[in-house]
């Protein structure tokens, strides 16, 4: 792509499905950022699209995401005007203006939070996230892994509560004083993590995420119109693995500390017939069992997909009865490293198991 060109309206669909995709279950669905998107463009507003490759070493990137559990941020949206205020905030902060905004995660409805707020302080989008996916916690970010400084942060929720935290000893500390907030506040907000230079962000950001997002999402609106199977679709444009096909027979999840956490079980179907898939999730699906024995985990992408239409089906609308597909889509290459691996294995959710690839 260009260094810099305008996300268009005919990519708005493909970059919610896509990116729901790659939210690996959490992330929230990004329905209603889509429909807030999508009434600003019908209104005439243009959200600029940026290579990283394009940003000065010292411009100055923010990093915005919403922070919650899934299931709340249902039932409490998230307008243009509270995804932009955090970022405001950081600019009052700082006392200087930011010259591009970047998504967290480009999983779920945060691969919107940054085009709510560009919309609004006319700021382009860098084509990069943190994550590749969506994580539950900061320590799980590529800025992490490079040991980046975690501070300063801003928060704000929908009662015009606004919290600046300084400065934090550590990514864990930052995670956790941020996180006691948000779920004081109503387990949903809006953030503005540490700023990050260009430098940083071309050195350590997950590159052209959003494109690939919008890849997958076209993907599968392709194989609808052709009348072909959009999970295949998926597959071929992730490079991903099929794990398995069947019916959803039980969800049991709980909101807790901010999080949406549980375990949902999925019957096998067809040539899957006899076998039981369990799905551990916190937010995000990050491990999955057949027959009792792991075959995928965290960092590799776990994606629950509905077997007729591909869409993804996040962790808070997993229900009974949903005929579906659970794939895997290979992890960035950051995230298989030594470093990347003490931060986002099986191990940093608390399991006392390494990684385990469906790709090895």
């Amino acid at each position: 792509m260009s260094t810099r060109r305008n996300l268009t309206a005919d990519e708005l669909e493909p970059l919610a499905i896509g990116a729901w995709i790659l939210g690996a279950g959490g992330g929230g669905s990004p329905y209603h950022a889509y429909l807030n998107l999508r009434r600003l463009y019908d209104s005439g507003t243009r959200v600029a699209l940026m290579d990283p490759s394009a940003l000065a070493d010292d411009a100055l990137v923010a990093v915005v995401s919403n922070m919650g559990a899934p299931i709340v941020g249902q039932e409490r949206l998230t307008d243009p005007a509270l995804a932009a205020k955090p970022v405001q905030l950081m600019e009052a902060h700082l006392r200087r203006r930011f010259d591009a905004v970047m998504s967290l995660e480009i999983g779920g409805g945060n691969a919107f939070q940054p085009f709510l707020v560009a919309a609004l302080m006319d700021l382009p989008v860098l084509d990069a996230d943190t994550m590749g996916r969506a994580y539950p916690t900061a320590p799980m970010t590529s800025f992490a892994i490079g040991d980046l400084r975690p501070y300063p942060l801003t928060l704000a929720d929908v009662r015009d509560n606004e919290v600046v935290i300084p400065c934090a000893e550590s990514w864990e500390w930052m995670e956790r004083i941020s996180r006691a907030v948000c779920t004081a506040v109503g387990s949903i907000a809006a953030t503005c993590k540490a700023p990050r230079t260009g430098a940083e962000v071309k050195a350590w950001a997950i590159l052209h995420t959003v494109t690939q997002a919008i890849g997958l999402g076209r993907a599968v609106l392709t194989a609808r119109s052709r009348h072909a199977d959009p999970v295949e679709a998926v597959l071929q444009e992730g490079e991903g693995v099929r794990i398995l096909t069947g019916k959803v027979v039980d969800v049991d999840r709980v909101t807790t500390g901010g999080f949406l956490r549980g375990q949902a079980r999925v019957a096998g179907l067809d040539h899957d017939g006899g076998a039981t898939l369990e799905l551990d999730f916190q937010n995000e699906f990050a491990v999955a069992r057949r027959d009792g024995v792991a075959v995928v985990t965290v960092p590799d992408i776990i994606a629950v997909l509905d077997t007729e239409s591909g869409d993804a089906v996040g962790t808070e609308t997993l229900r009974y009865g949903q005929r579906v597909t659970v794939v895997a889509l290979p992890a960035p290459a950051l995230q298989k490293t030594p470093k990347g691996l003490d931060h986002v294995s099986p191990r940093a959710f608390g399991y006392d198991m390494d990684h385990v690839s469906a790709f090895e």
